[in-house]
């Protein structure tokens, strides 16, 4: 029997609903989630679509492998032009979302124009209905998911919704499930709150079933030999994302005052041994997943009170509003946190923005208002974000994200800034892993450490794990974090292509993936062949990856954003600063545009302009783009 794919069509300004089939060839060259939303947005998109205005398009998508039960498979994309860099906008999440989105009979939603009163959409085993959501607007999301759930008399809806900051256009607003799970990059949660969606609600009756059961029921038993070989997934299962904090600082990649240094001498007290230690409550996971890496902390200081309700601090959530802004106070941070969740904000740009706003007020180059941001004010910071949230004082100019609040001060503050395409950059710093600098700059919907493999993996031992997964991708040398020859970013290339394949199937990297995860490329292919039935190559997978880069590129080139986005911050060619092993360290302008140089004769892209040859569309069926 043929896979098709089942898209609601929401048209928010008539407040109708309608539903057609994507056929399996179609789905098959853009099988669910980054490439199907992608796809979704460049049919629907006009060019010069402001993306906060009703022309802007969003999509909301899974694969055809969510909600099967295998871990790490329950991941939505998120999709559209971003009002945070004006470029294409992307973004996961998990939790248990995807996989209700999933059983409640769609693959992707498709929402357009703009509702003229606040509504959710309820999509319950295939119907789907826009119900008033007036009473829901302004509230925060634990108390949303709370009164949906009453109004709806069920305790296991799935809801992906916006916070007070989707509502108020802060351009980095997440779209937010279980109050604590976020589709967090590129602003669509801002994008959302433009079209008055407060929420997508799901719930469905009938989960999906592999299309090969028994090949399916093979790859799950081998559960527990994939945990013996690889017992780096219990670590991280243990300590979650937090764990690598203390392993980035002491080699000296831990971003700290405003990417000024790369250590912290406080990241003993803020790191995942010392979460499990003190606040952490609890580990959850997302649907039918074994790895359980998600924290859930508590603090009960009378000043100071956290909610489990909104989980716990990541990995890069410590950098942001820890690190980058001077702060080792674990609960100060776990509070930090969970403000974020509850208004429903990226946790990295936000972070980002503030640290960059201490630094700017520190040189006297920003009046902030009486918030009293300072390094190492953790207090402040908590005031920060509620500011952002809410657009008031100094928080209204922040909301903006820190490029754009820069470039309203002048120069010096832009030279402040550490972006690309806007979006601020993560917490892995290109100083120390070289391959993940072009990565940030070439990627299309600005930097994004989950894009491809980082440098670090090409030192795994010869026989090991990791170096026999990644030999499936191509045979890399063993080259050092700081090399960036042509080697290195073939290396780049040929990951990024995998990972992009996995956000298209909807895969988490921290189970599936090409070196450290729990499965590897070729249990990957095992589980499409038995999921959809497709007798799927790793070449093909690898083929889907490159195909929805490139559609993604040339949505971008169709805006005018190519080469000259491409960049990297002025800050990353500075040396560090600080005390640690990457003191004095930075990069050179001529080693990254050799790199990106070579980056764009892998890719297929016009060394002139950096947007993809009308040959390389060709040849990866995007000759309708």
């Amino acid at each position: 029997m043929a896979l098709t794919a089942t898209v609601h069509h929401v048209d928010l300004s008539r407040g109708t609903v309608e539903v057609t089939t994507l056929p399996e060839d179609v789905y098959r060259k853009y099988p669910g989630g980054s490439a199907l939303a992608a796809y979704l947005v460049m049919q629907k998109i006009k060019p010069g679509a402001d993306p906060l205005g009703p022309d802007n398009v969003l999509v909301m998508a899974v694969s055809p492998l969510t909600g099967l039960p295998i871990s790490g498979q329950s991941r939505m994309t998120a999709c559209a032009r971003s009002p945070l860099t004006g470029a294409i906008g992307d973004s996961q999440c998990g939790g248990f979302f995807p996989a209700e989105m999933r059983t409640a009979g769609t693959d992707a939603i498709v929402f357009t124009g703009q509702s003229p009163e606040p509504v959710y959409l309820w999509l319950h085993d295939g119907e789907a209905e826009l119900r008033p959501a007036r009473h829901l607007w302004g509230k925060v999301t634990a108390e949303v998911d709370h009164l949906l759930k009453e109004e709806l008399g069920d305790p296991k809806i799935e809801i992906a919704q916006v916070g007070p900051a989707g509502e108020n256009l802060v351009r980095f607003a997440a779209i937010m499930n279980m109050a604590n799970r976020a589709n967090g990059r590129t602003g669509m949660g801002a994008v959302m709150g433009s079209k008055r969606l407060k929420a997508v609600v799901v719930r469905g009756s009938k989960p999906p079933k592999p299309a090969v059961p028994d090949k399916f029921r093979e790859l799950t038993k081998r559960l527990k030999e994939m945990q013996e070989i690889n017992p780096g997934i219990e670590w991280f299962g243990q300590y979650g994302t937090a764990g690598v904090l203390g392993i980035q600082n002491k080699m000296g990649g831990q971003p700290t005052r405003n990417y000024s240094e790369g250590s912290f001498d406080e990241a003993g007290q803020i790191d995942g041994t010392t979460m499990v230690k003190t606040i952490l409550k609890e580990r959850d996971t997302c649907y039918a997943c074994v790895v359980k890496c998600k924290r859930v902390v508590e603090v009960r200081d009378p000043d100071l009170e956290v909610d489990p309700v909104y989980g716990g601090p990541e990995y890069e959530t410590l950098t942001f509003f820890g690190t980058m802004c001077g702060v080792g106070d674990l609960k100060l941070l776990a509070r930090a946190a969970a403000d974020a969740n509850k208004y429903g904000m990226d946790t990295i740009s936000c972070g980002a923005t503030i640290a960059w706003a201490i630094e700017a007020k520190s040189r006297g180059l920003l009046d902030d208002q009486g918030l009293g941001l300072a390094w190492g004010d953790g207090r402040a910071v908590i005031r920060a974000i509620e500011a952002i949230a809410q657009r008031r004082g100094v928080g209204n100019l922040l909301a903006e994200g820190s490029l754009r609040a820069a470039q309203t001060l002048g120069a010096a503050a832009v030279d402040l800034t550490v972006t690309v395409k806007g979006q601020e950059l993560p917490a892995h710093m290109p100083q120390h892993k070289r391959s993940l600098g072009l990565i940030y700059a070439v990627n299309a919907f600005g930097a994004d450490h989950q894009s491809s493999e980082h440098d670090s993996m090409l030192k795994a031992k010869p026989d090991s794990l990791q170096k026999k997964r990644l030999g499936q991708l191509g045979d890399f040398p063993a080259l050092d974090l700081r090399d960036l020859s042509d080697d290195k970013v073939r290396f780049a290339w040929r990951t990024q292509c995998f990972y992009s394949a996995l956000d298209t199937l909807g895969l988490c990297q921290f189970v599936w993936g090409p070196s450290w995860q729990l499965y590897g490329p070729a249990e990957t292919v095992e589980l499409v062949r038995a999921g959809t039935g497709w007798d799927a190559t790793l070449d093909e997978l690898l083929t889907i990856g490159e195909r929805k880069i490139n559609l993604m590129r040339a949505f971008n080139a169709r805006e005018g954003i190519g080469k000259s986005a491409d960049t990297l911050p002025k800050k990353l060619f500075e040396p560090l600063g600080g005390k640690g092993p990457t003191a004095g360290v930075a990069l050179t302008p001529e080693e990254f545009e050799r790199a990106r140089a070579t980056y764009y004769e892998l890719a297929g892209c016009d060394p002139a302009t950096g947007y993809p040859t009308r040959a390389k569309l060709g040849e990866l069926g995007l000759e309708w783009v």
